[in-house]
């Protein structure tokens, strides 16, 4: 792997996952140091942050984590849930019979993965199967591409959000209505579906976050 890839990897996944918070500066020689490669490599690495929107330039301060704000996370997710109705919408009609029957009976189950705070891991590899799969299915490159450029700030998002078995259990519960109307081609209430479980997500996430207004705490994955 390039040393600029390798960079890019390591200082993006401390953003995402909250190690750098937001409103971090980030400067070149210190990275450097810190991964022990060169100035340029590093420099590419923050170009490449820059493009998704996660380092911003700010004048008299060089290069920063961006702000995830409330505003930010209610303006985020108003294009996410236009941008997963509808591709839920295609993949209803798109979808691969067998694939999606597979992951409906593994939802349908879902609620025992949750029982143990140590098996949660499961169902989030099942979630993230899903969305595999969701890609593959929707066939529309380019509303493609407009989810994946907004997935490194829902991860922030989601990492403020309160990692409570009974969010997660109606969460499982919307995934399977989704699955089970794609499996039916069932258009419309795939979107439907889609729309309901990230409404409901977002209330949580803003939930979350005035619950700890006046308390700070370490993120959660949720």
């Amino acid at each position: 792997m390039r040393a600029s890839d390798t960079a890019y990897a390591v200082l993006r996944d401390d953003i995402l996952h909250w190690k750098t918070p937001p409103g971090t500066v980030l400067a070149e020689v210190e990275q450097a140091n810190r991964l022990s490669i060169s100035r340029t490599p590093v420099r590419e690495a923050f170009a490449r942050l820059t493009a998704e929107g996660l380092l911003v330039a700010l004048p008299g301060r060089g290069l920063v984590v961006s702000e995830l704000s409330r505003d930010t996370i209610i303006e985020l997710f108003e294009l996410r849930i236009v941008l997963e109705s509808e591709a839920a919408r295609l993949v209803a009609h798109r979808r691969d019979l067998d694939t999606f029957t597979k992951l409906r009976d593994e939802f349908a189950t879902a609620s025992g993965l949750l029982e143990r705070d140590d098996d949660r891991h499961a169902y989030y590899a099942l979630v993230t199967r899903l969305d595999a799969a969701m890609d593959d299915a929707v066939q529309s490159h380019f509303l493609l591409n407009a989810i994946r450029q907004l997935r490194p700030h829902l991860v922030r998002a989601r990492r403020l959000a309160r990692d409570n078995r009974e969010r997660l259990l109606a969460a499982a519960g919307e995934h399977l209505t989704i699955v089970d109307a794609i499996v039916g081609g069932d258009a419309r209430l795939a979107a439907d579906a889609t729309a309901v479980h990230l409404k409901k997500s977002l209330k949580n996430i803003l939930e979350s976050m005035d619950s700890t207004i006046d308390s700070p705490r370490t993120p959660h994955h949720s």
